[in-house]
């Protein structure tokens, strides 16, 4: 009957919010559309509404109609044209990903001589070329290289790294190459740096190395590494993460000891532990054996940190067995030597190891280590070496974890079975073959119930320091040797859940 009032009113009152806003935006009624606004489904009535908003020069409330009908080009422009409101423009553009209010945006920073958001803005609408013509020309090639990231074809990346080979970074230059998969040339430009930068491109040089697989760019950034090419000798860490780059696992487990055996030379003991606990694991994980040398370095090491553990912890028996094995291969801690076999003659004689604490006691007579003892040690050093005690606390023996024959605890060889024998990481003692448990994050053993009673005192492990809780200890039904040969001293379990 086109009375559109009274049927706006009563679609109105039968809930038919569509029908009844599409007849009030007829009738302008903008008081009444407005009050409907929150039940609108359709997105083509919004838009209407926001057509008749703009229409009107009430460009706020157009531009929120816009965007809540999907139309986001057009609550783009309103907010650029209309409002100068680029901060919810570049809102809209990155919630929606809409690639031609991108371009309006871009257009709007290039208008106001904002080149580095306009480069961005291009690269998101996907205008590759002009963005990259826009940062070759205000020199804003960063900006462009952030804007479309690492994830792109080679392709994309070539000309980057020409602008930056021509401006000789060459750091960038190489990095970009490598992107593009030019990788001969990308190693090239960056063993051309020098300087402050130079450790960061050798990095990149070694990526470039572990993607392109290519023995002559594996000789070449090696004699550089080795100093060949310039007489200069780089970081070892730069030849072992080539190895390990290259999937070279067996070579970069002989840098990692020979960069261990270093550390542990200049007195840093905990990165070098942690340097071989980082390299076994990636050994394990491959299936390759343990060679020996690691094997015995890590051994010392713990061992090492044990006797400062249980000394901590008042255990001073355990403590004292730990600095004899210590102290037994002291050319491996060469910093610290004097300290180690002081504090060996000390915790003996607390555990009533009065032998093992005289024989550090005349090693510390020797001249070599006499002249470096601290004065307020030596005469008491002197007087245990005097009043020789003959009087030792026997070492206990305990079953041998694969044949059974009793073995001192400390010793992690059986004369019998002739294997080499998995430690306890918290005692330092050899395992024997019952209540075992692995530490869930570095797999090495321990006894249960040391572990769970060290767990009480501190959440970590002592091997990789990891927090772990007892439930997480993962216990083992038996321990036993599997395809050992003389390079292999791996613990092999059987979990109980799969025995």
């Amino acid at each position: 009957m086109q009375v559109t009032s009274d049927a706006a009113m009563l679609y109105e009152k039968g809930g038919f919010v569509d029908n009844a806003a599409t007849l009030y935006i007829k009738l302008k009624n903008w008081r009444k559309v407005k009050e409907l606004l929150p039940g609108i489904s359709s997105p083509k009535i919004l838009a209407q509404y926001a057509k008749a908003q703009e229409g009107d020069a009430n460009y706020t409330e157009a531009a929120k109609a816009y965007e809540n009908a999907f139309e986001y080009a057009d609550a783009i422009r309103i907010y650029l044209d209309n409002l100068g409101d680029p901060d919810s423009a570049v809102r809209i553009v990155k919630a929606s990903n809409s690639v031609e209010g991108a371009r309006m945006v871009a257009t709007f920073f290039q208008r106001h001589n904002d080149s580095a958001s306009a480069i961005k803005f291009l690269v998101i609408s996907n205008c590759l070329n002009e963005a990259l013509q826009m940062a070759q020309d205000t020199d804003n090639m960063e900006v462009y290289a952030d804007a479309i990231g690492e994830d792109r074809e080679p392709s994309d990346f070539i000309n980057i790294a020409v602008y930056y080979e021509g401006k000789r970074n060459y750091l960038l230059a190489g990095k970009y190459f490598t992107l593009a998969q030019r990788f001969k040339k990308a190693v090239k430009l960056l063993l051309d740096v020098s300087g402050q930068d130079e450790d960061r491109s050798i990095e990149l040089a070694i990526q470039a190395a572990g993607q392109a697989k290519d023995e002559q760019i594996t000789k070449q950034l090696v004699s550089h590494i080795m100093g060949e090419t310039d007489g200069t000798v780089k970081d070892l860490q730069h030849i072992y993460h080539l190895y390990i780059s290259l999937g070279q696992i067996k070579e970069a487990a002989r840098i990692a000891v020979i960069m261990a055996s270093a550390e542990q030379n200049s007195g840093t003991y905990k990165k070098a532990k942690l340097l071989l606990l980082g390299m076994y694991a990636k050994l394990k994980e491959k299936g390759m054996k343990i060679p020996i040398g690691m094997s015995h370095s890590l051994m010392l090491l713990h061992s090492y940190s044990l006797a400062k553990l249980h000394m901590q912890r008042g255990d001073h028996m355990k403590s004292a067995r730990m600095l004899i094995r210590v102290s037994n291969n002291l050319n491996k801690f060469p910093r610290h030597d004097v300290q180690i076999l002081t504090t060996t003659v000390f915790e003996c004689q607390k555990a009533g190891l009065y032998i093992s604490a005289h024989k550090s006691a005349v090693m510390l007579m020797r001249p070599e280590y006499r002249s470096k003892l601290d004065p307020k040690y030596k005469r008491k050093i002197e007087n245990i070496v005097r009043k020789y005690q003959k009087k030792e606390e026997e070492e206990i023996n305990t079953p041998c974890p694969y044949c059974e024959v009793e073995v001192l605890q400390t010793n992690l060889y059986c004369e019998h079975c002739k294997y080499s024998l998995p430690y306890c990481i918290i005692t330092g003692y050899h395992l024997v073959n019952n209540g075992v448990a692995l530490c869930p994050k570095c797999q090495f053993p321990g006894m249960l119930s040391e572990f769970s009673r060290s767990l009480t005192i501190d959440k970590t492990c002592p091997m990789c320091l990891s927090e772990i809780s007892s439930s997480e200890l993962i216990e083992v039904e038996k321990v036993h040797p599997e395809n050992f040969d003389e390079e292999d001293t791996t613990l092999s379990t059987t979990n109980k859940n799969d025995a």
